[in-house]
């Protein structure tokens, strides 16, 4: 028996019409695109907008140069290029034989002040037991002239006493002439205690003067206070000083670079002899044009890539300064462009970027490498 209802021949019936179909991929098409657009124009607002970067950045550092502060031959040189060398290493010597000859002079100098000063001390009680010395000569020599006056007057008195007496016969004339003599005597005695008197009170004086001249030196009240102990002292501590500087030492931790001396060449102060980098404390300086600087500001992070380590390095860092001048500015040869060819050139600004040192311990990054610089103005 045969069923009233048949199946639909699949080859009578079909799906939607093509254009139907058609029309519904492009609409999911259309869609996918919109929404890949929207997420991209959204990522792009919330983060890329805000973003500058530049490939024109280098690796710099504030390497130290090393010079010596004294003429003298070179004798050893302890260092070659690239070696790492820590913060007081020796570098260089330098011959130390004329350094070491002025030390010994100066010690010799500051011992010979120094016993000039004990020997100014140990003069002081004597000097003073000249003065009073002196005072009691002065004492016997004004009495030795009071009695010498006595004695001229009362001589005097008697020549006097016998002019009166020889007229009337009571005094011969030799008794006269014996007196007059005495008198002649006690006046040549008295010159003699006045000179005496004089020779005492310059005594006096000399060593007055000798007793105050010494107390100049010993007054400062301490040998090391003595202005020529001092001054020996002084000669002294820049001849070690000079003869330390033989010995040149790396100022800090680096990689030395430029070495530019060899043994037994003279050098003179103010010599560069070698270069020494610390690449622990290396920047960047990357040069952006001067319209991406707008929103950029000290303090902004910065995301940093280099050319010898590659995407897969990723230094970080932040913006410590910017620029006071464009290259051009300040180039030896600057630009000048007030000629008639002028052209409109966007100029480089560069911004300085501080890096992370645990990331530079970890990637050492030489002087002069290429680096990409990225830096985050939102903040």
């Amino acid at each position: 028996m045969t069923s009233l209802t048949s199946e639909p021949d699949p080859m009578t019936t079909s799906d939607a019409p093509p254009v139907d179909r058609r029309k519904t991929i492009l609409m999911r098409f259309a869609l996918v695109v919109a929404i890949v657009a929207a997420a991209w124009a959204g990522w792009y607002l919330l983060f890329e907008r805000s973003l500058v970067s530049t490939d024109n950045a280098y690796v710099g550092a504030d390497s130290a140069i090393i010079t010596p502060r004294l003429a003298a031959a070179v004798i050893e040189v302890r260092v070659s290029d690239t070696q790492a060398v820590k913060a007081g290493d020796i570098l260089i010597r330098l011959d130390d034989a004329d350094a070491r000859a002025e030390v010994a002079a100066a010690e010799a100098a500051l011992r010979q002040a120094r016993q000039r000063y004990q020997q100014a001390q140990a003069n002081d009680s004597s000097l003073g037991a000249r003065v009073t010395g002196a005072t009691a000569e002065i004492g016997q020599a004004r009495g030795a002239l009071a009695a010498a006056e006595a004695e001229l007057r009362r001589a005097n008195d008697a020549v006097a006493r016998r002019e009166g007496m020889v007229a009337s016969g009571a005094v011969a004339g030799e008794e006269l002439a014996q007196a007059r003599a005495a008198a002649a005597t006690a006046s040549a005695q008295v010159a003699s205690a006045r000179s005496a008197l004089a020779a005492a009170e310059a005594g006096r004086a000399a060593a007055s003067g000798n007793a105050q001249a010494n107390a100049v030196i010993t007054r400062v009240g301490s040998i090391d206070a003595d202005p020529d102990v001092v001054a020996a002292q002084v000669r002294l501590d820049t001849a070690r000083l000079m003869l330390e500087r033989t010995v040149i030492r790396a100022p800090l931790a680096g990689v030395v670079s430029q070495r530019q001396v060899q043994v037994g060449q003279q050098v003179a102060p103010g010599t560069p002899l070698m270069r020494i980098v610390p690449l622990g404390l290396v920047y960047v300086d990357a040069n952006f044009r001067e319209t991406q600087l707008k929103n950029v500001r000290t303090g902004q992070p910065a995301r940093l890539t280099s050319d010898l380590f590659g995407s897969g390095v990723v230094f970080r860092g932040k913006v410590v300064g910017i620029g006071a001048a464009s290259g051009a500015a300040t180039a030896l040869i600057p630009a000048q462009n007030a000629t008639g060819n002028w052209v409109k050139v966007v100029q480089r600004i560069p911004v300085r970027i501080a890096l992370d040192p645990a990331e530079l311990a970890r990637h050492p990054l030489p002087i002069g490498a290429s680096m990409n610089a990225e830096i985050d103005t939102r903040d």
